[in-house]
């Protein structure tokens, strides 16, 4: 079982890692999800994200998750083989919570050094994102 601390974490690199771990068999819980950092201009990131969700029909989808959780998580699922049975399992493995709950207080969590952010500027927050996608977000 894999404990991983977001705060501060590539949201492509943070998926990456997390989808590899996943398809090898391992457990994976994600905390403050919220705190993910997305790379690029905040008009550039947004913008992208806004597009996602505004495409297709309200009514037949594709739905684009608004909570920074579940982006977070439909970013790792993309990169899963889900139309197989090893890719639907490995997607039941993964827990991603966009704040720190209580009852996994306690437990040793890990940072990944590999999606690490070191930028000073030019991005944007998952509780940014999902604020501008109309989801809940608690400060």
């Amino acid at each position: 079982m894999l404990f991983i601390d977001a705060e501060n974490a590539i949201y492509g690199k943070l998926s990456t890692y997390v989808a590899k771990q996943l398809l090898n068999g391992e457990e994976v819980t994600i905390v403050n999800a919220s705190k993910v950092a997305v790379t690029g201009s905040k008009d550039f990131v947004l913008q992208k994200f806004l597009e996602r969700r505004n495409r297709g029909s309200f009514r037949k989808g594709p739905f684009y998750p608004r909570t920074a959780d579940a982006i977070l998580r439909r970013s790792i699922g993309d990169m899963l083989p889900k139309k197989t049975t090893r890719g639907k399992e490995a997607l039941k493995r993964c827990f991603v919570y966009s704040e720190f709950p209580e009852a996994l207080k306690g437990k040793d969590f890990v940072k990944i050094d590999k999606a690490e952010n070191d930028k000073v500027s030019r991005f944007v927050t998952l509780s940014q994102v999902a604020r501008v996608l109309g989801g809940k977000v608690s400060e």
